[in-house]
């Protein structure tokens, strides 16, 4: 995984912002959900266009954040992209942000029926999960079931976000959570981005605008066991 450290400059920042140096002293665990990103063939395997090395090395701290979160009597929730709707949902920026050979490998690599599309080698989703089929960077997005009525009908107000990448499909999500007025904490350990400095970029300035930051250890330290929270 990556050796993240925040800068001092994001935790005075932060720190100036809110007021305290942790915003989350606690999790509520039953108005928790882990949503976990991209952590498909496509993404993460070599080989593949979207390869990202370093998310073959965060695949235990997600299985241990998921077995967390349920024990807690929260939420985990699955999040694949696929190119299914491509063309109805988001033709512009693949005909005018991607060269043809690199949108067609794209495409071909995300097809729902596909290798690229499944999930890592393991990762263990549990009956009581949730799966969301998303088009665009976001999982608020385009995406079925839609993510945001499926978090509401389960009472969920605070989002842990893993997956890849920690920069676009991870931020966007994250963002688009804490715009959606949920409580989004970025899971520094369980992120993984293309190079070191990305990766600590990212969450630096996260941490400045829209949550918070901590490691799987850090979380897990949060969450009440579910027999507590009942």
């Amino acid at each position: 995984m990556h050796p993240y450290q925040p800068s001092s400059a994001s935790l005075a920042q932060a720190t100036e912002r809110t007021g305290r140096d942790r915003v989350y002293a606690g999790l509520a665990g039953l108005s928790t959900a882990l949503i976990v990103v991209d952590m498909q063939n496509y993404y993460c395997r070599p080989g593949f266009l979207g390869e990202t090395p370093v998310a073959l090395t965060i695949v235990p701290a997600i299985e241990r954040m998921a077995a967390a979160t349920r024990a807690a009597g929260g939420l985990v929730v699955w999040v694949q992209t696929s190119s299914a709707d491509v063309p109805a949902r988001w033709d512009h920026f693949h005909r005018i942000m991607m060269s043809p050979a690199r949108r067609e490998r794209r495409i071909a690599g995300l097809r729902p029926d596909g290798e690229g599309f499944a999930l890592l080698d393991g990762l263990h989703p549990q009956e009581g999960d949730s799966r969301v089929i998303k088009t665009t960077y976001s999982a608020f997005g385009p995406a079925s079931p839609d993510l945001n009525a499926l978090l509401r009908g389960r009472g969920i107000d605070t989002l842990l976000i893993a997956g890849t990448l920690t920069n676009v499909c991870c931020e966007t999500t994250a963002r688009d959570g804490c715009v959606l007025d949920y409580g989004v904490v970025m899971l520094s350990d369980a992120n993984a981005a293309r190079t070191d400095a990305v990766h600590a970029a990212t969450l630096d300035n996260f941490r400045i605008f829209f949550g918070e930051v901590m490691t799987v250890d850090e979380t897990i330290a949060r969450l009440p066991v579910k027999e507590a929270a009942e």
